[in-house]
């Protein structure tokens, strides 16, 4: 069995016009429809949630960079093998850090990627709260005040995690492929247009 069939994707012109729009802009801008939307919206109300919870938390301004935020999505999404969401993911995060090796480093071992002593801090508590977080206590919260990250971007750090590992765990379980064009993004610098 195919694992992309377990669930039907949704169809578009059955959609509802906040959910068909939404996708329509996301077509517009990045020239195809990621598989988490068509897959997620068979069950509007569920897509709506998941969608304003994951803008609150990735579209946030705070302490924490976009490309933080999606290194914390790829590193505890490796931890939990979700293929859909390192791969999406890992696109971002190339885009945004402007590196083509980065998620490829922080999905394989975040100890031994290219990244600041913060960010190995932040990513060593997104695992934490990914995978033991009933482990977490008050000297987590000291080593990343040591790094000068705040509660509320702990909080944030926090959040990410704990949001992504339903995420992985819903893409794992229907059976969710990353879209082709995701293995590329952000891996070969486009070329500047003339003019």
């Amino acid at each position: 069995m195919n694992t992309t069939d377990r669930y039907p994707v949704a169809e578009l012109d059955n959609l509802p016009d906040d959910i068909r729009a939404q996708i329509l802009e996301v077509q517009e801008k990045s020239g195809f429809v990621p598989n988490v939307f068509i897959k997620l919206a068979r069950r509007p109300d569920e897509y709506r949630a998941f969608f304003a919870y994951h803008d609150a938390l990735m579209l946030r301004e705070g302490g924490l960079s976009k490309g933080e935020k999606e290194m914390i999505v790829v590193a505890t999404s490796a931890a939990s093998q979700c293929l859909y969401c390192v791969v999406a993911h890992g696109a971002l995060l190339r885009i945004f850090e402007k590196n083509p090796l980065i998620a490829d480093q922080v999905a394989t071992n975040y100890r031994k990627a290219a990244i600041t002593p913060r960010q190995r801090a932040m990513l060593d508590f997104a695992l934490k709260v990914s995978g033991a977080s009933h482990t977490v206590d008050d000297s987590d919260f000291a080593a990343l005040h040591e790094h000068g990250f705040n509660d509320e971007d702990i909080w944030d750090i926090g959040a990410i995690a704990a949001f992504f590992a339903l995420s992985n765990r819903m893409a794992n379980m229907a059976g969710m492929a990353p879209n082709p064009e995701f293995y590329l993004m952000g891996r070969i610098p486009r070329e500047k247009k003339p003019g």
